[in-house]
């Protein structure tokens, strides 16, 4: 059995291994107050273009979003995202847990608008007695492999700004979005365009690990004491110092998700052709075609991948996810495998 469950099903890139073990009995100051970790910030705002960022590193994604939504707003407010949304579908409750209401509204292939943040807005209108809408999150790429583009991400900010709402990006799949065939953002942009965002390793490269930007430390300077209160100050935090260290070096962050990306266009290209079609477009490294019950029945036979989504009776829309580390040996096995079931059928 292989998996296209995920993109970190698989530990991390040789080059951290390999870094951890030449650090692993030479010893760190806890908490990351260490060497290592400096030069890794310095990195990620060198390559961010914001020498002044305040960068914070936690282990997970969840743990990035609960603690950056639940320092910002205050008890009364909430915080809007597309319907389908991770903080929403898939972090157990963990915004709502800390107090703040997740608002939910439609969206396009899986992307927030500035059409569906007023939408937002015009349903929580009385004072005092509803919520009140004080952020925006967005993730890049989305729950469905979408990308937002320059002019979007633009539209979005400039309607927060207009607005008094904060703009957060959850960059869980960051590098897959920035390397993209179809993206034309930067990291620069992400600094000018939000107020908060976050980088994600787990899912690109690293064992574990994000890094939250403050692109202003104005925003939130105490936000090192959040981190502690919500757990997520690592003791051992060279560990997230060394894998950032190692990611941002030479642009092996960009590489790695390029070559994930090129995988899944691989597939993606393929099964099209075979005339299968899909829940999203999705330029990035999640590929979501719609099969039969009885094609995903055959397909789990030799591969793991997730339902994602019910179409109908008869029809689910499934999930292949490449990382850096796939066999494309095995991405041509599954193609040749799915041809043979469109042919039979």
């Amino acid at each position: 059995m292989y998996s296209f469950t995920c993109d970190y099903s698989e530990g991390a890139h040789p080059n951290i291994l390999k870094k951890l073990q030449e650090r692993n009995l030479m010893q760190h100051p806890g908490y990351g107050e260490d060497e290592v970790t400096n030069e890794a910030i310095e990195l990620i705002r060198q390559r961010i273009g914001n020498p002044k960022a305040s960068i914070f590193f936690v282990i997970g994604g969840t743990q990035a979003n609960m603690a950056v939504i639940s320092a910002l707003l205050r008890t009364p407010e909430a915080v809007i995202c597309v319907d389908g949304g991770h903080i929403w579908a898939h972090e157990t409750g963990a915004i709502e847990a800390t107090g703040h209401r997740v608002i939910t509204v439609s969206g396009v292939q899986g992307k927030l608008t500035p059409a569906g943040i007023q939408k937002a807005l015009d349903d929580y209108f009385m004072r005092p007695h509803m919520v009140k809408p004080a952020m925006v999150y967005v993730s890049n790429a989305t729950e469905v492999g979408t990308i937002y583009k320059k002019a979007e991400l633009q539209a979005i900010s400039e309607f927060c700004r207009a607005h008094k709402l904060l703009l957060y990006l959850d960059g869980a799949r960051l590098g897959s979005a920035l390397t993209s065939d179809e993206n034309d953002l930067t990291l620069k942009d992400l600094t000018e365009l939000t107020d908060v965002f976050y980088i994600g390793g787990t899912k690109n490269g690293a064992l574990f690990g994000e890094a939250i930007v403050f692109n202003d430390p104005a925003l939130y300077p105490d936000f090192d004491y959040v981190r502690k209160e919500r757990g997520a100050l690592l003791a051992k935090g060279w560990l997230l110092g060394v894998q950032f260290g190692e990611l941002f070096k030479d642009d092996l962050y960009f590489k790695i998700a390029r070559q994930a990306n090129i995988l899944a266009k691989k597939l993606s290209a393929a099964l099209k052709e075979a005339g299968f079609e899909f829940l999203a477009d999705s330029p990035t490294n999640q590929v979501f075609p719609i099969v039969s019950k009885e094609e995903m029945a055959a397909l789990a036979k030799k591969y793991v991948f997730e339902e994602w989504q019910p179409i109908d009776e008869h029809h689910s829309a499934i999930r292949f996810v490449t990382s850096w580390a796939t066999d494309e040996a095995h991405v041509d096995e599954l193609i040749k495998d799915c041809i043979k079931l469109k042919n039979n059928n």
